[in-house]
């Protein structure tokens, strides 16, 4: 009995690799990008955010793991679906809803919305609205990170439809050749727009193709986000090495359709309840449950929180100015007197 009393808690220990306080960081960091997300929805069912809008919902372990993987000073990166990304780094929240509205308090000043998020003081280099266009500019972060001797990576995020880009195997070429430090991460949620990786490609464990470069490469079970962490802490330790860059392909699930536009009909219900029974945010839940690192009531409390902050947000944003027209002749150009932008 006391053999299996010692293995158990020997186990207890091994499962027990994050603390506390990363486990609370998950839960509240996730359910602030879940409800945020719901909130944008609804928002936009009611035309108060207009244009493009891809929501994050479900994926919320790629961003909130990798998040506690890096360290403050390295740089962001990714795709249109971008919101979640600067609010699991801690951007102002309030900024990203008046983004999403196109007010000028927004986080790209009302000029970027949905598609194009950047926070420069939290090293978020944006979404881009280009299938793929971001990879290269990735590449090109990290190979300022290693030009300027700092201790600094670039972590580039891109759907799975991005890996049939040219430019995603020029960029993973010349990074693995200069050994840039940056970590390319595909966020496979099983569908390009509405097209299944089976269809599109004859190679469906798309990590694969870092192999082709001789680039470290591997598949993360990223419906929760100790194994993001874990992967993503080993691919930066190897780039801070100078050995450099790792391809990661997160196996997550969107929710959601593509966009708000998409009813998402080419999948089963069946398959979608599947991925919900492994909700990341659930997963976490339970590991704090079962820890008693929290009760029932507490998260409830934390729940209740973010929805009133996420309500906040909301207000921000509708009480804020759309930007005066003159700002569309600004941020253009670096040089303020560019002779060949007038009003």
């Amino acid at each position: 009995m006391a053999a299996a009393k010692g293995s158990t808690k020997a186990k207890a220990k091994k499962e027990s690799k994050f603390s506390k306080e990363t486990y609370m960081f998950w839960y509240e960091n996730m359910l602030l990008q879940r409800r945020f997300e719901e909130k944008a929805g609804m928002l936009y069912g009611q035309q108060k955010i207009r244009g493009f809008c891809h929501l994050y919902i479900g994926q919320e372990a790629c961003s909130s793991g990798a998040v506690t993987a890096l360290k403050e000073g390295d740089k962001w990166i990714t795709a249109y679906r971008d919101h979640g990304q600067p609010l699991a780094l801690g951007s102002d929240p309030k900024k990203v809803m008046a983004e999403l509205m196109a007010k000028a308090t927004g986080i790209s000043k009302g000029k970027g919305g949905s598609m194009h998020m950047f926070d420069r003081e939290k090293g978020f280099f944006g979404g881009h609205g280009i299938v793929g266009g971001q990879v290269p500019l990735g590449a090109g972060i990290a190979f300022a990170e290693k030009y300027n001797k700092t201790d600094n990576l670039c972590i580039c995020m891109m759907g799975d439809g991005a890996v049939r880009q040219g430019a995603f195997h020029e960029a993973l070429n010349m990074a693995m050749t200069w050994k840039l430090p940056v970590i390319f991460v595909i966020e496979n949620n099983g569908y390009a727009m509405g097209t299944s990786v089976q269809r599109t490609s004859n190679v469906t464990e798309l990590y694969t193709l870092g192999e082709a470069y001789d680039m470290p490469s591997a598949p993360v079970d990223a419906m929760n986000p100790e194994n993001v962490h874990v992967a993503v802490e080993e691919a930066a330790d190897r780039a801070r090495r100078g050995d450099g860059p790792t391809l990661l392909e997160f196996r997550t699930y969107r929710y959601k359709g593509h966009s708000m536009s998409d009813p998402a009909k080419y999948r089963t219900k069946e398959e979608l309840n599947e991925y919900k029974d492994r909700d990341p945010i659930e997963y976490v839940k339970s590991k704090i449950l079962e820890n008693k690192w929290a009760t029932e009531k507490e998260l409830k409390e934390i729940d209740t929180k973010i929805k009133a902050q996420v309500e906040e947000c909301v207000k921000f944003g509708e009480e804020s100015p759309y930007p005066d027209p003159s700002e569309a002749y600004k941020d253009v150009y670096v040089q303020e007197d560019y002779p060949f932008i007038t009003e």
